[in-house]
């Protein structure tokens, strides 16, 4: 089922479908959160770092992920919805962990739009909350 999901989506996308690029986005899926390059390089360890940098750049330039400057120094990537072009009117609000570090997209809630000065244009909009996942604060009550 997660493999026709992968090849449906990359279709979708226009996106030639190689057991590479369906690994990479099968386990940007499992991993339910914003990756980074280093996370998916530990995640599949049997694939080179340039393939796995070509592969995200693909999917970037298809619209088939994103990337979330989080403050971490790190870029993280995680898969567009179906409808998602990219585009100020689709972009969302993340959420940094600050204590185990993941980045989670929260779909729901709309990245405020600022109105700008006469002259400037919007291209993209980063907004990013920190503070204590859920899972972490189970952890840190107990």
């Amino acid at each position: 089922m997660e493999e026709k999901t992968c090849l449906d989506m990359l279709a979708k996308r226009e996106i030639k479908p190689t057991a590479i690029r369906i690994l990479v986005l099968q386990a940007m899926l499992r991993a339910e959160r914003a990756v980074s390059l280093l996370d998916l390089e530990n995640l599949l360890d049997t694939v080179d770092k340039s393939t796995l940098f070509r592969t995200v750049t693909l999917f970037l330039s298809h619209h088939l992920i994103h990337s979330i400057d989080d403050g971490t120094g790190s870029l993280k990537y995680a898969v567009c919805g179906d409808s998602c072009a990219c585009a100020v009117e689709d972009l969302h609000t993340h959420f940094n962990c600050e204590y185990c570090h993941k980045t989670f997209c929260l779909e729901g809630i709309p990245t405020p739009v600022v109105e700008l000065p006469k002259g400037f244009t919007l291209n993209s909009i980063n907004y990013v909350l920190k503070g204590i996942c859920p899972d972490c604060a189970l952890k840190l009550k107990n």
